[in-house]
C-alpha cells in the first residue's frame, strides 16, 4: 500500500480537490493520499468530494493552521 503526499498549501477551492483527483487517477485501490491544504474551505470539498467518489476519508484534522486529510482510495 502506497501513501503520496499532495501539498495543496496556497492553493483555494477547487485547485485542492481538482490536484487530488488527478493523483488519486493514478494511483491504485486502497492507496492513500495524504494531503495539506491551508484553504478552509476545503475541509466541506473533500468530504463531499470522498463521498460522492466513494472514497474513504480517513481522517481530516487541523495542525498547526495547516488542514490535513488522508483519503484512501476507493476500489
Amino acid at each position: 500500500i502506497m501513501a503520496v503526499e499532495l501539498d495543496t498549501k496556497g492553493m483555494n477551492c477547487p485547485m485542492p480537490i481538482l490536484q487530488a483527483k488527478k493523483t488519486l487517477k493514478g494511483m491504485d485501490p486502497g492507496d492513500t493520499l495524504r494531503i495539506e491544504s491551508t484553504d478552509p474551505g476545503s475541509v466541506n470539498d473533500f468530504a463531499s468530494f470522498c463521498r460522492t467518489g466513494g472514497h474513504e476519508l480517513v481522517e481530516s484534522k487541523k495542525e498547526d493552521g495547516i488542514y490535513v486529510y488522508l483519503i484512501k482510495k476507493a476500489a
